[in-house]
């Protein structure tokens, strides 16, 4: 029995898994005290499968504790160390701009204050140490740290992914000396080349650890007491590592929550699927979307937030500021926006009733019958559609449009934001978004995934039977995993296989310790010399580099249209991996007698249309030809007209596209007359 709980901007969401069984909860986000909203989460879904605490054999938590406060900048006061002369790395940072054409757009404030930035009387080179660390520097550091109020530190000394030795000192003394501060040391967070990058990163580390020390420490005490195991946290790149181990190293976990989701669209898309999909979860704040090729989610082993690089393996997931929370707005030419700006958990869209008065991208799906006035959503929200009305009638007074028309524009621009972000990792990679299904997942995904697929060109979608919840029931499917990496620097005459095979089993022993049986993956960054780049190369841990060489050559010309055959081929780092599988949950579909069926209007393309509604779990076999609406627990599938639909064993609805869509306003019998601009003569419930 396993237990996954995946905490979101507007909504903490809970999965337990018994066998074929899938029992689910949600209720809203407590910001500030999201172990307060984890463990009533915990309590809903423990009291809906009727079972009791000690039942539970694992518990795997996803959170967005560590992204929330890198974006809001609430983290620990953080110091850092650096070699004498660069303590203005991380403002110098590179040379790129956040904005090609806008010369003065603001860069991200470092983490460290002016006041905080040290610098030790030492060098490393490229060749080794070419000043000694000086006499009474670690006691002179340590005596300006304690006496600053630091409560974290960040040690970055230049050539320490070559040559620790200083960082090493620096880092010992200071844990001894000063017990209660937290230390990152970059050989230890990212011993790769790179300066800047591995100062950011460290310092993320450094800025976040001890704060999610503080809440994993507050769970584990609360789940501990509640009888339930301590919790395994869902990392970045995608396994999930004890929750001790995960506050030690804050940076690990920032894409904690998004990872979950993105692992849970693999399971769905090999049980469901032929294995290849673009995941898209939508949630109450944000769109988060990837793409899983043969069952596996695609990862990268850099990436920024808010302007931030972390360099570190994360599932290679894009995100967008689209949300069902997510406002609409009015800019100053008069145009129609929607987001970044969300009404997040509290006060939440107007339509909650919680004193939201602004329109959001639900409150507009709520106008359209997307969403039923008279339903309860997930968390026991009731829907207020004068609030609704309300809220969207003052910005499209605003707009000088009708509100059914403003309600209808905030969705397609919703869309758009989500078209865009799936192209940056489709399209703009060159990869095909048409030979893919679409998998939507997240409160809101669903309810929008037709009008994406269209845009796109694709032709089928996987709506999983737990979609409102999936990211939850992602992380009790994660592997246990260690991810490390280091630079390494191989070519001519160096890159041989015994200088490989040496370096992967240095990196499989450092990170190893207690993960026995766990089989290796390993990745290998190669370019050609003078490139500024790599391309990451799966392989064996004890490669041919004859086989790896042209290996990466197949994958350049892949990438980059073209190969240099007399180029000489570079082998920058390796990035290990140890695995050990996680469980294999198979959810089974619901038994027959489970589902209501109504009708209720729903406007499509201007047109008022009686459209069918399921409401339940559908049981596996029942077809359905659109326009039709499945009320799942957790989430609402809206299938426009031209998409027949089918539930397989494992309760995922599968939709595909009949190509017969048309202007419903002319083909369905069942439109409303009157003007398509024009509101129903009755109310459409």
């Amino acid at each position: 029995m396993l237990l996954g709980v995946d905490v979101g901007g507007t909504f903490t969401d809970a999965v337990l898994l018994d066998g074929g069984a899938v029992h689910t909860a949600k209720v809203p986000t407590t910001p500030g005290e999201e172990s307060d909203g984890v463990m009533a989460a915990i309590e809903a879904v423990i009291a809906e499968a009727g079972v009791q605490p000690a039942d539970i054999d694992g518990f795997f938590h996803g959170m967005t504790v560590g992204t929330n406060a890198l974006l809001e900048e609430r983290g620990a006061r953080t110091a850092l160390i650096a070699t004498r002369g660069f303590a203005d790395l991380l403002e110098i940072a590179r040379q790129d701009r956040p904005s090609l054409y806008h010369l003065c757009a603001p860069k991200p404030a470092p983490l460290v204050p002016a006041e905080l930035k040290l610098e030790a009387a030492e060098r490393t080179g490229p060749e080794g140490i070419v000043e000694p660390l000086a006499d009474g520097e670690p006691e002179r550091l340590a005596a300006t740290l304690a006496a600053s109020g630091a409560e974290s530190v960040a040690i970055c000394l230049l050539f320490s992914y070559l040559d620790p030795t200083h960082e090493r000192r620096l880092a010992a003394h200071l844990r001894e000396r000063l017990p209660d501060l937290h230390v990152s040391a970059s050989h230890e967070v990212l011993p790769r080349f790179r300066e800047y990058e591995r100062a950011s990163t460290t310092a993320i580390d450094a800025y976040l650890s001890p704060l999610l020390g503080r809440y994993l420490g507050a769970l584990t005490e609360a789940t501990g007491a509640a009888g339930i195991p301590a919790p395994q946290v869902m990392l970045s790149s995608g396994g999930v590592a004890p929750a001790a181990e995960a506050a030690r190293a804050g940076a690990w976990s920032v894409l904690s929550g998004p990872a979950g989701g993105a692992v849970g669209a693999g399971l769905l898309a090999r049980l469901s699927g032929d294995g290849n999909a673009l995941g898209f979860d939508m949630g109450g704040t944000s769109c988060d979307v990837c793409v899983v090729e043969d069952g596996a989610v695609r990862r990268t082993d850099s990436r920024a937030i808010d302007g931030r690089p972390i360099q570190l393996p994360t599932v290679d997931v894009h995100t967008v500021g689209a949300g069902g929370g997510s406002i609409g707005w009015c800019d100053s030419g008069g145009a129609l926006r929607v987001g970044p700006r969300s009404a997040g958990a509290v006060p939440g869209p107007a339509c909650y009733g919680r004193g939201g008065t602004e329109p959001t991208v639900t409150d507009a799906n709520l106008l359209l019958g997307n969403l039923a006035a008279d339903s309860t959503l997930a968390g026991g929200v009731a829907l207020d559609l004068e609030a609704a009305e309300r809220a969207v009638g003052l910005l499209a007074a605003e707009l000088g449009l009708d509100p059914l028309e403003t309600a209808a524009g905030i969705v397609r621009v919703a869309n758009q934001e989500m078209v865009r972000a799936l192209r940056v990792v489709t399209v703009e990679r060159g990869v095909d978004p048409r030979r893919f299904a679409l998998l939507p997942f997240g409160g809101a995904g669903p309810m929008h995934a037709a009008a994406i697929a269209e845009e796109l060109g694709i032709e089928r979608l996987l709506c999983p039977r737990a979609g409102g919840v999936l990211s939850a029931f992602g992380l009790c499917a994660s592997d246990r995993r260690r991810d490390t990496a280091r630079t390494v620097m191989l070519a001519g005459e160096d890159l041989a296989a015994e200088r490989i095979a040496a370096a992967v089993a240095e990196l499989r022993e450092a990170a190893g310790a207690s993960l026995e049986g766990a089989r290796t993956e390993v990745v290998y960054g190669m370019r050609y010399a003078g490139q500024a780049f790599e391309l990451p190369i799966p392989g064996d841990p004890e490669p041919d580099p004859a086989q790896l060489i042209a290996h990466f050559e197949g994958a350049h010309e892949e990438r980059y249209g073209h190969r240099d055959p007399d180029g000489e081929v570079v082998l920058v780092d390796i990035r290990l991996a140890l695995v050990i599988d996680g469980p294999d949950p198979r959810p089974a579909a619901a038994s027959k007698g489970a589902i209501e069926e109504s009708t209720r209007q729903v406007r499509f393309c201007n047109s008022w249309i009686d459209t069918p509604v399921l409401r339940g779990d559908p049981e596996a076999g029942r077809t359905a030809t659109s326009p039709v609406i499945f009320e799942l627990p957790e989430a609402t599938l809206v299938l426009p007209p031209g998409w027949k639909a089918s539930v397989d064993q494992h309760g995922t609805i599968a939709a595909a596209r009949t190509g017969d869509s048309g202007d419903p306003g002319r083909t369905s019998p069942s439109v409303r007359e009157g003007s398509p601009e024009s509101p129903p003569s009755e109310h459409p419930e």
